[in-house]
């Protein structure tokens, strides 16, 4: 694994090299997970001349949660009044022989970039923007592994509930239940806070689950993931409570679905974002939701929840194989309720097979 994170670090070197810089300041810590194997709380890694330093605050822990450094890598703790694991990497990229840093503007306060700042006058900072993430979006097989079995625990705690009473209970019990499932099947944790939404709050993005309970006739709409080493995976289902449907929650059912669909049949290498999100969004408008439709049909995941790319309607950029994103449409109806379907799928080519869908739970209408 040691020579996997010193080739990724190689690649970011590569990039700054090219744009004039010897030294970068990795310090967001889903960028320092993917460059050094761990995320030890406060750390941050020094990517310099000649050699590549991961400074913490503090010993790291071990705890598995915050993944398994680089054992080539240096690691410097620093001392108790050692200060701001950042502004100290600037005086080792300074004592490096290094005339500029790159540095993550996007990820540092004004007030931690003066700091930096202030401890070499003579070091010019630059902007490193998102050339981590960049590197990020194209994953390799062992994170699609990662990313593999998150889907399948999220899949487990997400039937495992449907087998259960549902009717009188409340939208916070059912998400911390699903919170406990996934980690009692392997999660490190929710790869985000679980969304329960029963009656008219279900089909909303987002939603915060509340004290309504669950009533026969509701629609319920759940999404949750799994963060599985660090690595994290959606899936979002509608279902019906206790009777069948009625006639709109069929057909408002069917549209989503039919929208969801489309939106995965578009993943393939060399499909724009927006044209993938175009997919999914046009059979909504055409059916008159375009207003009530999710702002954006889909996105990336990996280390974080939400990555690029962004499948959305001002989105530039096209897909490449071994891109994991989800696809997620969803109408929301003020007052009654709405659907939302999302999957985590992992784009590939036609001749291995097209997308993988990662997410399996079924997508049929159930009432439960």
């Amino acid at each position: 694994m040691s020579e996997l994170y010193a080739d990724r670090r190689m690649r970011l070197r590569d990039r700054c090299a090219a744009a004039g810089s010897a030294a970068a300041l990795v310090s967001r810590p889903a960028n320092v997970r993917y460059l050094t194997g761990g995320s030890p709380a406060g750390a941050v890694l020094l990517l310099g001349p000649d050699e590549d330093v991961l400074l913490c605050p503090t010993a790291p822990g071990g705890d598995p949660a915050d993944g398994r450094l680089d054992e080539l890598l240096r690691q410097v703790v620093l001392p108790t009044d050692g200060g701001d694991p950042a502004v100290a990497a600037v005086g080792f990229a300074r004592e490096a022989g290094a005339d500029a840093l790159s540095v993550e503007e996007h990820h540092l306060t004004v007030a931690r970039h003066r700091a930096m700042g202030s401890v070499a006058p003579s070091l010019r900072l630059a902007d490193l923007s998102s050339a981590v993430e960049q590197l990020r979006i194209v994953k390799d097989e062992d994170e699609i592994a990662c990313l593999r079995i998150a889907a399948e625990i999220a899949d487990q705690a997400l039937g495992e509930l449907l087998e259960s009473i549902l009717v009188g209970r409340t939208e916070r019990h059912l998400a911390l239940e699903l919170e406990r499932r996934l980690v009692d099947h392997g999660a490190d944790g929710p790869a985000f806070p679980t969304s329960v939404a029963t009656g008219p709050h279900s089909g909303r993005v987002g939603h915060r689950p509340t004290d309504r309970r669950v009533e026969e006739g509701d629609f319920l709409s759940v999404c949750l993931g799994a963060n599985y080493r660090g690595y994290r995976c959606e899936i979002g289902r509608t279902f019906v409570i206790g009777t069948t449907p009625a006639d709109w929650q069929i057909e408002l059912y069917d549209l989503v679905f039919a929208a969801q669909r489309a939106g995965r049949e578009a993943l393939a290498p060399g499909a724009a974002y927006r044209d993938v999100d175009r997919a999914a969004r046009q059979i909504l408008a055409a059916a008159g939701h375009g207003d009530t439709a999710t702002a954006l049909t889909g996105h990336g995941v990996g280390l974080e929840i939400d990555e690029d790319p962004q499948l959305a309607p001002a989105s530039m950029g096209k897909l490449d194989a071994c891109v994991p994103v989800t696809v997620e449409p969803g109408v929301h109806l003020p007052g009654r309720g709405g659907v939302r379907i999302d999957d985590t799928l992992v784009v590939r080519q036609e001749a291995d097979g097209g997308p993988e869908l990662l997410t399996i739970t079924t997508k049929e209408l159930l009432a439960l």
